[in-house]
Order: C-alpha cells, then structure tokens, then sequence
C-alpha cells in the first residue's frame, strides 16, 4: 500500500525486473504525494542508478503516469526537477457486498473516490441476481470517458476462498456454498476480479488512510454479562484474483476496460506498462544532480548498492516484464494477485518475467517498509466490522492475515458467554450474537463493551497494536464504540501502553478498490 517518507526498498537493476522497478517507483512517488520527490531521491531510497531512475521516469512519463511536480528550493546548484504520480492516469472499481446493501466505487492511484453508487441488496436472493447487481453497479460508476481500469475487487461475507475466488457456505446464506463469483464476473465484466472477505478488504486499507490515534487512557468496565437473543451472524473469510480475459459470450462491456496496463495483454491486475516510446520529463543534468533521461545503463550494469548483480526482486515484488522468469523466493509466498492464477506460475510475490532468460530472486528478507504504510506498521493491527454481522480482519507483519483455509478473521464467532443464547453459526454466547442483540435492543454502550471484550481477547493473543473500528453501526455512533472498546482494552491489557483504537477512515468498497490497486505498485 502507501509508502511513507522514511522508504528503504532496494531496487534490482536488471532489465528482466523492469516491471519491478517501475512498481516500487510508483509506490515511492504515491507516498510522496503532490509535491512529489527528486530522481535523486527516488535513487538514493532504491538503491538503483540515477540513470536507471531516469529512463524509468521517462518510460512512465510517456504513458501518463507521472510529470513534474515543479522544482525543489535551490542548496547551490541547478534547482532539482520534481516528479510527482498522476494519480489519474488509471482508476480502479470497488464493490462491498453486504447482506442487505450494496455500495460500488471508482478510485484513481491514489485511492481517493471519483464516483459511488450504493443501493439496497437481498444477498439471499442468491447468486444469479446479486451478479446483476455487481455488473450494473459498475457500468454506473464506470466512466466510458475515463481512464483504463486496472481491475474490480469484490468484497464479500464470508467464509470464502480468497485463492480461488469461490463462496463458502455464508452464514444464513447456503446457496452460495461452491459459487464461482469471480469467474462470473469476469467473463461477465471482461476486466480481472479480486474477490476477498469484507473485512480483509477493510483491514488492507485503513493503515494507509488511517492517521495514528492516541493511545487508550480511560477506565476499565466490568465484565461481560450474559446476553439475550440471537441476531443475524456474519461469518467472513477470503477470496483471492485471476486474470480476466476479454468479454465473453453474454458479457457486458465496461467503459474503460480498454486498453488498461493491467487488463487485456497477458499482463496481472494491476501490473505497472514499461513500454512505448519515451517523451522527456525535465532532466537534471547539473554536477552531482540526476542524469538526463535516456542515458540507460547497459543490460545488468547497475547492481544496486549492498546487492549482487544479477539478484532478482525482493520477495513480495511485481511482475517482472522482461526477460525471463523470476524464480520465487523460498518458503511459502503470499497469496496471488488478481491475474496469477492461484498454484501456477511464479509463487506469490516473486513476480512473473515475461521474455527470455531468467532472474533468481534472493532468499532473504524483503527490504523494510516504510513508515505510514499498512506494510510497514510493525506489530500487528486488526479492523473490526460491527454492521449485520461482525468480523475481523487482521494484519499482522505489515499483511493481511487469511489463514491455510481462507478462514481466518471469524471474530464474531468466538464464545465470550458459555451456554449463552443461540448464534446462527450453531454455537452458543458469540460475541456476534451478543453484540448484535444489544444493538437490537439499543444499548449502544453495551454493544461496544462487548466488542471491547472481543478486541482485548485478539490483543492478549496477537499482541495487537492497532485497533480500528468501522461499518453501520459504529458509523451510527463513532464515539460510543471507541471510548467503549478503549475502556475495555485499558481495563484488560497486561503490557502497557494499550493499543490505540481509531475508526477507520476509509470504507469496506474503498478497501476492494486498493486490493486491486496493489500490484500496480508492487504490492502482494
């Protein structure tokens, strides 16, 4: 996701890693922002040449994806040339499938909303007619005008299977145990589909919009008492991409799924072009300032500082665009992006060449995160969802946390009541059932209290950091659930100081949306 200032990533210098380098530029000059950073810089945080930056930025200039962000303050010699990401040379779709609403947005690179669509949802209607309600959805917040799409991320209740884009059995909801729901959209949307759990999608995304909160302070409450009737549950789990061809038989056409980076040619979801013809952005050619554009090093003749030459990409890098195939790092990878069919190709994260010969990527840790984003929040954070179920989505080591089976993030689900009232789940006393029917019955500080025990249950376990609270009904009463769950944690914590709890400042639709956006800036 969003890099901060502090950014440390090493680059590769090797043509079979363009697609890479290209990547982690793009996600230096996305944290930078507006005012943009220096060739310089971006050299000195990548480990790669000037000259290297420089024909990168040239490539990327030609295809709309950077320009100038004008000239940085004079410290004695020629004024340096800024670049800066053109965040809307490409636009990204998300979609939030609720039980009873669906919401759909457009976002451009840098993950801000350019147009949202929302309405009523009857999820138990089944999968025929909530695949209508996705196509139509998108095609309203579609642009026919606008900018290529990179993909659609789909954000669903769980259990699901992120890797292969399949329904579990939702809870209340069997008749989409088994469905294909990314597979049909896509040859229904002729775009590539991410499909992931709602709150994963949520979890992915609020360490990047998400400003630090305080640490808790306030008093702690009594235990949870035992509750009353059941209420509708909201079992989650993951869902994972593929590539999408072009429209099939029956398909219906989105206005911008044309000629995209990401979309038609071969290319994963999201993977950052590296073609075309070059048109200059402003070059530095002052002593000791970055070379001129277009001056490329020769095939493997910049190895990046501290690196062998030849080293392919960091674990958890892009795919690569050419020469040959970027062997995967060892031990198991992430999980596929949208575009790399999950078990076959490159493993997560080591990246896909694309023509002859071929690069090893090393065996070692990646580079650090950097500072602001969700990878490079140390620890471990969680985001809770309180709307018609609750849910968990975990990051933990800077990523989002699914589990061996998809199945991970079933907060609700955890018995905080022993023989307590019925859960739709079949167990009895879950925090879900008991928080819901407090809601139900509108005792709001009840509901938050309950959500705190859960929380302080993750926090003992995981030794979670960050705490992050979102969807309808902590929307309703914002203040209510975090002086609540706060209250809880700082009663409960045995390590000081307790987490920090916040509201997440981005939505479960936006969180689908920078799913997809990911690779695009070498994301897992």
């Amino acid at each position: 996701m969003n890099r901060g200032s502090g950014e440390t990533r090493g680059g590769v210098n090797l043509p079979a890693l363009r697609g890479y380098n290209e990547a982690l530029l793009l996600d230096l000059l996305r944290g930078a922002g507006p005012s943009g950073l220096g060739r310089a810089e971006l050299a000195a945080r990548t480990g790669l040449t000037p000259q290297a930056v420089s024909k990168i930025m040239v490539r990327l200039g030609a295809e709309g994806l950077v320009a100038e962000a004008g000239r940085a303050a004079s410290t004695g010699g020629k004024p340096r040339t800024l670049l800066r990401l053109v965040p809307g040379a490409r636009h990204a779709v998300g979609v939030h499938l609720d039980r009873d609403e669906l919401r759909a947005v457009r976002v451009d690179l840098a993950g801000a909303v350019v147009s949202e669509s929302a309405g009523p949802l009857d999820f138990g209607a089944g999968p025929d007619a909530v695949v209508e309600a996705v196509v139509r959805a998108v095609l309203r917040v579609c642009d026919p005008a606008g900018p290529p799409l990179l993909g659609v991320g789909v954000a669903a209740p769980g259990p699901l299977d992120h890797r292969a884009g399949v329904m579990g059995r939702v809870t209340g909801f069997p008749r989409w145990e088994g469905f294909p729901l990314r597979e049909v959209l896509e040859g229904r949307l002729g775009l590539p589909v991410l499909l992931d759990k709602d709150t994963n999608a949520a979890a992915a995304a609020v360490p990047r919009a998400t400003p630090p909160a305080a640490p808790a302070t306030a008093p702690g409450p009594p235990p949870v008492p035992g509750p009353a009737p059941a209420a509708a549950a909201s079992g989650p789990a993951p869902g994972s991409p593929v590539p999408g061809s072009g429209p099939a038989p029956g398909s219906v056409s989105v206005p911008g799924s044309g000629s995209a980076s990401a979309a038609g040619s071969g290319s994963a979801p999201g993977s950052v072009p590296g073609s075309g013809s070059a048109s200059a952005l402003g070059s530095d050619p002052a002593p000791g300032s970055d070379p001129a554009p277009g001056s490329d090093p020769a095939p493997g003749s910049d190895p990046a500082p501290g690196s062998a030459a030849g080293s392919g990409p960091a674990p958890g890098s892009g795919s690569a665009k050419a020469g040959g195939s970027a062997a995967a790092p060892s031990g198991p990878g992430p999980d596929p992006t949208p575009g790399s069919a999950a078990g076959s190709g490159p493993a997560p994260g080591s990246g896909s060449a694309k023509a002859g010969g071929s690069a090893t990527a090393p065996s070692g840790p990646g580079p650090d995160p950097a500072p602001g984003s969700a990878a490079s929040a140390p620890g471990a954070s969680v985001y809770l969802h309180v709307g018609t179920g609750l849910g968990a989505g975990l990051c933990l080591n800077g990523e989002v946390y699914r589990g061996a089976r998809s199945a991970a993030g079933e907060f609700g689900h955890q018995v905080l009541q022993l023989d307590g009232p019925p859960c739709r789940c079949g167990a009895r006393g879950c925090a879900e059932v008991l928080c819901l029917a407090a809601v139900a019955r509108g005792d709001l500080a009840e509901a938050a209290r309950i959500l705190g025990e859960g929380a302080a249950n993750l926090v003992a376990l995981l030794d979670v950091e960050r705490v992050f609270l979102g969807g309808r009904v902590v929307a309703a009463a914002p203040e209510v659930f975090v002086a609540g769950v706060r209250a809880v944690l700082v009663a409960r914590v045995l390590t000081q100081p307790p987490p920090t709890v916040a509201l997440a400042a981005t939505g479960v639709a936006e969180g689908a949306a920078e799913l997809t956006l990911a690779p695009f800036f070498g994301r897992a």
